[in-house]
């Protein structure tokens, strides 16, 4: 190790407290940490928006079946995420190279499901189901591996709200850059070169990681870690407001390509342009979320995110054929709303850490849970959505006044009052309680 590299990885210490003292970064540093957001969201798009209906109408999948082995799925890797997240700490623990290891072989894992689940060697319901079951298990356990070593080093850089909400900003800045790349490249040269470019950018932003600025820690001790995250009120409260308005997030998310091929009847090249408008907005309204967070603070400018989204959708309720225009505006103004929902719940979990006295310690147990509640909200999302809309009278291809208007109801007025849930909780947790971060 260099000595610039030496001095990374030996920040002092808090003489007041003890904890280790927070890195000064700059922006470029950030940068090189944050850039297998790119990948990891590269990534993420594919599974957990392109999947369903990928398999629905390329393999005739049934939508309830479907979405039972998605939520099972989901179920099974997210359960392993708690353990994921102690397994990180104690490699935290033993230097900042093991967890970059670690992080190494989960994409390695990641790249090649990724693969194996977009080009099954299977055909037939059953087998189909089986096969993208497993490899969607594989995957997504590589995916965890990666994201909880990337997430938890983040919060253990530390800082002020400003330093942490620009960490998790440029993180998450990338990663929509990667959705971006998803939301077109697949479309262009299909799943085999989506996962030769998986390959590439993973292996570039494992080496810029390498070369970021290293976190200290401090021995957990012998404490239950695992479960100790919690038992802070703080952050059951904080993981309360995260899951429901994931679900809200999440619950369009599965079924935006059914609304689009069904209700709106928009031509299938404009898909792609459809996702890209929402994901880049979003990316361009990262450094105006931030700015307003200099103002106003973490929890409010993240509820000012959320009455733009439920503004959003609550105008997508009345589109029908041909409104195509239209929903490029909608989806402009729900990707502008997603920017806080991408930058700002991790640097307010980052402060929570810090405040409870466990950054350097315990942060990989905390994106552990935190994971879990992310994963449970897809698994939700998709467990719950398409199964219901197929009860509701939906299927794929079908246009009747009955089977549109169950589609627009999960689409639309379930992700409101989802959205108008989380907003109270954050308002009456955070806000009014006088505990905005």
């Amino acid at each position: 190790m260099t000595a610039a590299r030496a001095a990374d990885a030996r920040p002092a210490r808090n003489p007041a407290s003890g904890h280790p003292a927070a890195l000064a970064l700059t922006a470029g540093e950030t940068l090189r940490y944050g850039l297998l957001g790119l990948p990891l969201a590269f990534v993420a798009l594919p599974l957990y928006v392109l999947l369903p209906s990928h398999y629905a109408r390329e393999f005739g999948a049934p939508l309830a079946a479907l979405g039972a082995v998605l939520l099972a799925a989901r179920a099974l890797d997210a359960l392993a995420d708690p353990l994921i997240g102690r397994w990180v700490d104690r490699l935290h623990a033993r230097s900042a190279d093991a967890v970059l290891r670690f992080a190494a072989l989960g994409a390695l894992v990641l790249a090649g499901g990724f693969g194996l689940l977009f080009l099954p060697p299977v055909r037939g319901s059953g087998p189909l189901l089986a096969w993208g079951g497993t490899m969607l298990v594989v995957t997504s356990l590589g995916y965890s591996a990666a994201s909880i070593a990337h997430q938890s080093w983040g919060a253990m850089l530390g800082g002020d709200d400003i330093q942490r909400s620009r960490v998790t900003g440029h993180r998450e800045a990338l990663a929509l850059l990667g959705v971006l790349l998803a939301a077109v490249v697949p479309a262009v040269v299909g799943p085999a070169g989506a996962a030769s470019l998986l390959v590439v950018l993973l292996a570039v932003a494992c080496w810029t990681w390498w070369r970021s600025p290293r976190p200290a820690v401090q021995p957990a001790g012998h404490r239950p870690a695992l479960v100790l995250p919690l038992r802070e009120p703080a952050f059951r409260r904080l993981l309360l407001v995260f899951v429901v308005n994931g679900v809200a997030s999440a619950i369009p998310a599965s079924l935006v390509l059914f609304f689009v091929q069904d209700r709106l009847q928009a031509p299938r090249v404009l898909e792609p342009a459809f996702l890209g408008t929402y994901f880049l907005c979003a990316a361009l309204s990262v450094p105006g979320w931030l700015a307003l967070v200099r103002r106003i603070g973490l929890a409010r400018t993240w509820l000012a995110g959320m009455g733009a989204a439920v503004v959003a959708f609550g105008f997508a309720i009345g589109l029908g054929p041909g409104d195509s225009i239209a929903f490029f505006a909608i989806c402009a103004a729900s990707g502008l709303a997603l920017g806080t929902d991408l930058a700002l719940p991790s640097a307010m979990l980052a402060g929570l850490i810090a405040r409870a006295g466990h950054r350097g310690r315990l942060d990989g147990a905390y994106f552990g849970w935190w994971n879990l509640a992310a994963k449970a909200s897809l698994a939700l999302s998709a467990g719950l959505a398409l199964p219901a809309v197929q009860l509701a009278g939906y299927t794929p291809g079908r246009r009747d006044d009955e089977a549109l208007a169950a589609l627009t109801l999960a689409y639309c007025l379930l992700p409101i009052a989802l959205k108008l849930l989380a907003a109270g909780a954050l308002y009456w947790n955070f806000i009014r309680s006088g505990g905005d971060a």
